[in-house]
């Protein structure tokens, strides 16, 4: 989770102020060291002295997180960065991999595996080695969700996205005749249907119409997002973790599409059933909107209660995450600053400010930079504004807490600046 959460706060470092950037990193390395306290060293691994090529070395890595062998899976993937694979056929491996498991641990598996190629954009690739085969042991101790039973009743899920998983892949060489597809929005209405047999049936649809990989994980990813900013708030306050797992797996898989494009040596086996398993799993959240909340600012709404101005805007929104049970208040001053043509910059801005001085779970640093990811994709529009929405609704329900790690990073700081913690009333530090 400290590798997760830093690359997520370093990705929103440059949304952030000069002057706050200092706490992004200051949560992201808190997060790293609670990984890292008590725990034994990580025992380095060698790579294979011989090399295979990438088809028998993705076929291998498969092979060993289904038996759930950790040494066998890390040198595998070893010799695959050895061999000089690129970053693209390196994530198409680990995707094929972790989704031997359905939603392999709630999605999790997928995200860890994303944020650590993030994490080497960042960083350099250079350091592959050290990074990639720390997700290996969550990766092959992961559970599926076919040993869940919700998956398997009353609706066997599982086979379906068997079944379907050998079809799909069939289906992209003739869409790939067809140009033009921009139906990801429409797409996204599908994938909250009540029947897990119409979802499937609208995904083939879509490919067959020329909907390439990457559309289908950001109809996706779209889709997972107004599960969260439909979330009723008559639902268990629990439940905002089970659409949130949803919608990172989702940007998960987009954000990785994205970056194997065209590595997929095996006629996009594995993005079929990275693509289902989000879908199945978003169908399983359909009661989380029974009734669905109201998204404001459709139809018309203009919202004209709320302040117009800005700074306003932005001084109603932290009040609202300062106080408890203000959902709705909080997503209709996004509807509102973003309606009125305000930039959404300073309102990402705003909502990382509200994360960074709480003391947030990884699940918030998860929330706030998949949201910013897929509102960066779609762009200031309708689409982009219920993400957004969907952010400040999930941050909301968490806010506020007691922002003990802000006292210590401020102490922390004024610390490192040569300040004083403890002085006699009307003595200034020098």
């Amino acid at each position: 989770m400290g590798l997760t959460s830093l690359t997520a706060l370093a990705n929103l470092v440059p949304a952030l102020p000069e002057e706050e950037v200092y706490l992004a990193l200051f949560h992201g390395a808190r997060r790293v060291a609670a990984d890292c306290d008590g725990e034994a060293p990580r025992r380095e691994r060698e790579p294979l002295e011989s090399q295979p090529n990438p088809v028998t070395l993705k076929r291998w890595l498969r092979r060993w997180t289904n038996v759930r062998h950790r040494e066998a899976a890390e040198r595998t993937l070893l010799t695959a960065i050895a061999a000089g694979l690129s970053p693209a056929m390196l994530a198409d491996a680990l995707l094929a991999a972790a989704t031997e498991r359905a939603f392999a641990d709630t999605g999790h598996t997928l995200d860890f595996i994303n944020k650590a190629f993030e994490c080497l954009d960042l960083m350099g690739w250079e350091h592959a080695t050290a990074v990639l085969p720390t997700v290996v042991g969550q990766m092959v101790a992961a559970r599926g969700a076919e040993e869940s039973t919700a998956w398997r009743q009353p609706v066997d899920l599982i086979a379906l996205c068997e079944q379907a998983g050998s079809e799909l892949p069939q289906l992209f060489p003739a869409g790939r005749s067809v140009h033009g597809w921009s139906d990801c929005a429409a797409l996204a209405q599908e994938l909250l249907g009540d029947e897990p047999v119409r979802v499937i049936d609208a995904l083939k649809a879509a490919i067959r119409d020329g909907a390439a990989p990457a559309d289908l994980s950001r109809s996706l990813a779209y889709g997972s997002a107004l599960r969260v900013a439909h979330f009723g708030n008559a639902n268990e306050h629990g439940d905002w973790e089970t659409a949130h797992h949803v919608f990172t797996y989702a940007n998960a898989v987009d954000q990785i599409l994205r970056r194997i494009e065209t590595a997929n040596a095996d006629g996009h086996f594995a993005v079929a059933r990275g693509v289902l398993h989000g879908a199945m799993a978003l169908y399983l959240t359909r009661y989380l909107n029974v009734p669905p909340a109201r998204i404001p600012g459709d139809d018309g709404e203009q919202l004209d209660d709320l302040p117009a101005d800005v700074e306003k805007i932005r001084a109603a929104l932290l009040d609202a995450f300062d106080r408890q049970r203000q959902v709705d208040l909080a997503a209709r001053l996004v509807a509102r600053h973003l309606k009125l043509g305000h930039s959404p910059h300073s309102l990402i801005a705003t909502l990382a400010h509200a994360v960074l001085r709480e003391d947030a779970g990884f699940h918030a640093y998860q929330m706030l930079e998949a949201g910013v990811r897929q509102f960066t994709i779609w762009g200031n529009t309708e689409e982009g504004r219920h993400i957004l929405i969907a952010v400040a609704r999930y941050l909301a329900a968490h806010s506020p807490t007691e922002r003990a790690a802000l006292q210590t990073a401020d102490i922390a700081r004024r610390l490192m600046r040569g300040g004083e913690l403890h002085q006699e009333e009307g003595v200034s530090s020098s």
